[in-house]
């Protein structure tokens, strides 16, 4: 039972991390691809994980598998953040059509 529900849980995961790329190779801008990207990280390689996790149960491979989730989980956001913050700091432009732009605001000290 577990096996199959990991095998779901990979096969959403790979859905999650093919989408993902799609998005990278069709959004305008960086911002959008970044958001694309973190998504990616996030929810499709952490399910993969957690489908690995279930399939093996609690051995070496399943408790690394967890704590890969768990570093996934940390780190993904503050790393696309952090990216986000840098490229705008260095004047990377955003969407001709994108609406708000909350970093130019706080730039300005509006926020």
């Amino acid at each position: 039972m577990s096996s199959t529900i990991g095998i779901i849980f990979i096969s959403v995961g790979l859905a999650f991390d093919v989408l993902g790329c799609l998005g990278l190779v069709r959004l305008p801008d960086v911002y959008n691809r970044l958001q694309a990207a973190t998504k990616c990280v996030t929810l499709g390689t952490c399910s993969i994980l957690l489908g690995t996790f279930l399939i093996v149960g609690c051995t070496a491979a399943g408790m690394k598998a967890f704590l890969c989730i768990i570093f996934l989980m940390l780190t993904s956001p503050v790393a696309a953040h952090a990216i986000a913050r840098g490229a705008h700091r260095a004047g990377v432009k955003l969407w001709d059509r994108s609406v708000v732009d909350k970093y130019k605001a706080d730039k300005e000290g509006e926020i």
